[in-house]
């Protein structure tokens, strides 16, 4: 079967290891990651204005003809994934009908910390059904009006609602729920959650929120963060979810793999070390 979402064909081949970065929806952004090694990236519309416009043309400029020709597929070689400005115990839907009618991938939940909100989660991003029918929970809630997802994927509008329901729910869905786990309830209430809720692809613990929640703000080697990531990601692997980690770099990479996250978030940084460089050698650094 021909994968289309990056993000679940690296989860599910190979290390089973998704790379990927927040970036705001902007064309240059766009631009440069697409020619990027990432398996997707995740536009920031939590923390930014939600710009459904200018997430569209973002999301236009993610596409590469030349890779695309390359590959022989309709994927997009770039996934994009979007995360969303409401909070779960909100309990939102249509931030995330307007995104995947765009033709997102995948939606980024903030701050999910009960049974209930992943429900609705995942619910938001499916299609509805008649009760009975094969994988009928969580129940779909999400319009429809696939036009323009359709046409960003490459397929008609029949083949889109085959493909387009939850990963791993239904195996062949191509699309992405990532629940992000920022607040001790969520770690309390973190079995309940995945023993109660299919259809969750992966969980991002929220580290800057919860450094925020335990009084050591963007402290990341707090002892009782480290205590409170390590619990989730025990608990992940042993439901069979991946887990995700949202502060990676060149220093902590290797350790984060060796830990077994698998949803890996590098920081996204423009290059600049030959400036550095230069400058160094001119000693005229700053």
């Amino acid at each position: 079967m021909e994968r289309l979402n990056g993000v679940i064909r690296a989860l599910t081949t190979g290390p089973g290891v998704c790379f990927t970065s927040f970036i705001q929806a902007e064309v240059e952004n766009a631009v440069a990651f697409a020619q990027s090694d990432n398996d997707g990236v995740v536009f920031e519309l939590e923390h930014n204005p939600w710009d459904i416009r200018a997430l569209r043309e973002a999301m236009q400029f993610l596409l590469l003809r030349k890779d695309i020709a390359r590959a022989g597929s309709n994927a997009c070689p770039m996934t994009p994934l979007v995360r969303i400005p409401p909070s779960g115990s909100e309990l939102n839907q249509w931030f995330a009908k307007q995104a995947l009618d765009l033709g997102a991938y995948g939606i980024v939940w903030p701050r999910i910390s009960t049974p209930e909100e992943a429900y609705n989660a995942v619910a938001a991003c499916r299609y509805p059904s008649l009760p009975g029918t094969p994988r009928y929970e969580p129940a779909g809630l999400r319009g429809d009006a696939p036009m323009a997802a359709a046409r960003y994927w490459g397929l008609t509008q029949q083949e889109y609602y085959r493909k387009a329901d939850v990963w791993p729910l239904d195996p062949d869905g191509e699309t992405i729920v990532v629940l992000m786990i920022e607040d001790t309830t969520a770690i309390d209430n973190l079995e309940d959650i995945l023993k109660q809720v299919p259809g969750i692809g992966a969980l991002l613990i929220g580290e800057g929120d919860l450094t925020q929640q335990l009084g050591c703000p963007r402290e990341y080697d707090n002892p009782e963060l480290l205590r409170l990531m390590d619990h989730v990601l025990k608990v992940g692997k042993a439901f069979g979810v991946p887990v995700g980690h949202p502060h990676v770099n060149e220093k902590n990479v290797a350790r984060v793999l060796d830990e077994g996250y698998r949803f890996l978030m590098t920081f996204p940084r423009r290059d600049f070390s030959a400036l550095s460089e230069g400058r160094r050698l001119t000693g005229t650094a700053r």
